[in-house]
């Protein structure tokens, strides 16, 4: 049987004490202090990944002891031999493939130094996460209710790597994209490209403020070490796609702006009886698009180096989508600030724009299913 491994870690402090039960009488302090200075270890064995063609893999999620605060404020050299010994651990365990899953594929150059410093293959799952997040912006369509056709779609960071490959998918689906960025000569080259492939020239704008306010649909890739939305010039109703890390969109926005939805990504439904043996926040038998697409990998025998670096290329991202769709990885549902969203998310925000809208009546979302896209 084929094996993977996926490396994880702690978003905060406290997600420590969902392995680890003493970790709930520390200060979170003395608990970072603490668990930085632990070994890489095996948090799960993972069992029952099993394609519809029949062949099934296992493998194991390792953590990386530090939290994303840590590894953001932690010297790089110091966080990148952390994480290189999650994925020798990985390798210790027979995994032919790992993962990088959440801030371990950020720091430094995306897994290329990781790759170099182990003898199996790595991938930051970046192509299928992409990929996940254009499909649930027609899923969060779907809920909300709207129609995507005619509408602005705004990518903001649209002339680096992952943003380019963004506007180049969503124009190639023929929607209306409007590329942002702080420098306009970038924007331009990327325009002509994309004009070149689909026919339509999308429009240019370094005004940020100004794309948000005329945006139903925001995709945000910059590279930003700071959040740059900060919610005040969102359109009512808007659907916001924050596929960046560190986060683009500031987590304030979702107490302040109700009537804005807000999502980082997929939720993925792997094939097969899938036992990940952990809590990492999601519905059981779910995964994120990371980790699918180290799992689809494995089913594939696809054991190389897939996403690496920071040049996303579109090829590769159609090309993992064609993995996953071929062996029956399915969107599953989209998650919000690193977790599920709910029916009751999906509820408030259409209250919400109703009641900007001056729309009074009562709304119900009694026929949705949040977890059937």
């Amino acid at each position: 049987m084929d094996t993977f491994a996926f490396i994880l870690h702690p978003l905060e402090i406290r997600d420590v004490a969902r392995k680890f039960g003493f970790a709930r009488k520390l200060p979170d302090r003395w608990l970072e202090a603490l668990f930085r200075r632990a070994p890489a270890l095996k948090v799960s064995e993972i069992t029952g990944v099993r394609s519809v063609l029949g062949n099934e893999v296992k493998g194991w999620f390792v953590a990386c002891p530090l939290t994303a605060r840590q590894m953001l404020e932690l010297p790089e050299p110091y966080v990148m031999r952390k994480i290189i010994q999650a994925a020798r651990k990985a390798e210790e365990l027979g995994a032919k493939i790992v993962g990088l899953g959440a801030f371990t594929s950020v720091v430094g150059d995306a897994g290329i130094t990781v790759a170099k410093a182990v003898n199996i293959a790595v991938t930051t799952g970046n192509s299928y996460t992409v990929a996940t997040a254009l499909q649930g912006v027609e899923y969060a369509a779907k809920l909300l209710g709207k129609e995507l056709r005619g509408s602005t779609v705004a990518v903001l960071g649209a002339s680096g790597s992952i943003g380019k490959a963004c506007a180049r998918i969503m124009a190639r689906q023929g929607h209306d994209v409007t590329l942002v960025a702080r420098r306009r000569a970038p924007l331009e080259e990327v325009a002509e490209l994309i004009q070149a492939e689909s026919g339509t020239r999308p429009r240019v704008e370094t005004d940020i403020d100004k794309a948000l306010r005329e945006a139903d649909v925001v995709i945000a890739v910059t590279s930003a070490v700071d959040a740059i939305v900060d919610g005040r010039s969102l359109k009512t109703g808007a659907i916001v796609c924050d596929v960046a890390r560190p986060r683009n969109v500031a987590k304030a926005i979702a107490e302040i702006r109700d009537d804005v939805f807000i999502f980082e990504g997929g939720v993925v439904a792997p094939p097969g009886n899938v036992q990940f043996n952990f809590d990492f926040g999601f519905p059981p038998g779910t995964s994120y698009a990371c980790m699918a697409e180290t799992m689809a990998l494995a089913l594939e025998g696809r054991f190389e180096n897939f996403s690496l670096g920071r040049d996303l290329e579109v090829e590769k991202i159609d090309e993992i989508t064609r993995i996953a769709e071929k062996h029956g990885f399915r969107l599953a549902g989209l998650r919000s600030f690193e977790r599920a969203v709910t029916p009751e998310y999906v509820e408030r925000v259409l209250k919400a724009v109703a009641a900007k809208n001056g729309d009074r009546r009562t709304i119900s979302l009694a026929p949705a299913r949040v977890d059937t896209p």
